[in-house]
């Protein structure tokens, strides 16, 4: 197992962190999202109404938990990601890739739409910065995190 350091972007200090389950669905289906790019998680945190708040976490991996892992962006994460956004739920604990900001969402939805091509889609994301966010998407996931603390932005 390794310790990592990701960070979570919010309008509130997050020591015990939860799973909120809304009607938004997002790119890996609901869970409590973080990323190892403090950058992407100070975006996240000011675009809260509110305070803009950075907590970091302590992510200590564990292999018992059903994790899926997407190095980068490929057909089957494209398909994941259209698949949660649907409301189409999944069984893993932990789901880390790259993510869909709302820029390459419009994409996917135009590819959706047929109003792109999958060769098309493919050529306008390449271009993007890169992006990172692990999702916890269930309770016993939510146990690989400690809380190290928190800074307003």
């Amino acid at each position: 197992m390794s310790e990592n350091l990701i960070y979570h972007g919010s309008n509130a200090v997050v020591e015990n962190p939860r799973i909120i389950i809304n009607g938004y669905y997002k790119d890996f289906g609901y869970g409590f999202y973080c990323t190892k790019l403090e950058k992407q998680a100070k975006r996240w945190a000011l675009t809260k109404r509110g305070g803009s708040v950075v907590n970091s976490y302590f992510y200590v991996e564990n292999n018992a938990l059903n994790i899926c892992t997407f190095e980068k962006m490929t057909e089957e994460w494209l398909q994941f990601v259209v698949n949660c956004r649907r409301g189409i739920e999944h069984l893993y604990d932990i789901v880390e890739g790259p993510m869909a900001d709302d820029q390459i969402w419009d994409y996917v939805e135009d590819y959706i739409n047929g109003n792109i091509s999958r060769a098309a889609f493919w050529e306008l994301v390449k271009f993007k910065y890169p992006t990172h966010q692990i999702a916890f998407c269930t309770e016993s996931s939510l146990e690989t995190l400690c809380y190290k603390g928190s800074a307003k932005v």
